[in-house]
């Protein structure tokens, strides 16, 4: 009781020059120096390429509605898991955690 989506080669084309795209601006945006923004923008253009990635090529956007719920909870667990793990990283001093200069010593 399956249904297939037929997805055309144009849809197709299109994904991929907008991926090809995505590695072009990670490649330039790598040869620039953005300070604190170096982060937020890689992933940024990490996230969208994956978005596009999952939704196209893994079918998810023709997807059961319950497909794509189990998707977006695994993905919100995984933001969960990397913000606690950023913060415990970021913040060594909250708790009475050493500071780095203290544990260069």
């Amino acid at each position: 009781m399956s249904q297939d989506h037929i997805v055309s080669p144009k849809t197709y084309l299109a994904i991929f020059a907008a991926l090809m795209l995505g590695t072009y601006l990670t490649v330039a945006a790598s040869r620039f120096d953005f300070g604190p923004l170096n982060t937020m923008i890689a992933m940024a253009i990490a996230v969208t390429k994956a978005v596009l990635v999952v939704l196209f090529f893994m079918h998810v956007k023709y997807s059961r509605r319950l497909t794509q719920l189990v998707l977006a909870a695994g993905f919100v667990w995984l933001s969960v898991l990397l913000g606690v793990t950023l913060s415990d990283y970021y913040s060594p001093h909250i708790g009475g955690g050493a500071s780095p200069t203290i544990m260069r010593e």
